[in-house]
């Protein structure tokens, strides 16, 4: 019998996390997640670039770009676009949803 430990986190606009906690359960390294902080896809909590603190609510973004990554083969520039595409069909849903049926 395997027994399997998972670990829980309330993914939050008030708790933070570190670009190498970011790294870690995204897939993503260090260097595309800065990458990503140059294009403007991601926003860190502080302007102190050597500890980037972020909301726990890009770890869902760090993880859809991984995957972007992964399944397309796209690059940064390819992801950004993507990503933000992807946050106006959200942003549209949800203006939508609003309409009486």
């Amino acid at each position: 019998m395997t027994i399997h430990l998972n670990e829980t986190i309330w993914l939050n606009e008030t708790t933070v996390c570190s670009i190498e906690h970011l790294s870690e359960v995204s897939g993503l390294s260090v260097a595309e997640l800065l990458e990503l902080v140059e294009i403007g896809v991601l926003l860190p909590n502080n302007n102190n670039a050597e500890h980037y603190e972020f909301q726990l609510t890009y770890v869902v973004i760090a993880r859809t770009a991984r995957r972007l990554r992964d399944d397309f083969e796209l690059d940064l520039q390819g992801m950004a676009v993507a990503l933000q595409l992807l946050n106006r069909i959200h942003a549209l849903e949800r203006e939508l949803s609003q309409f009486p049926k």
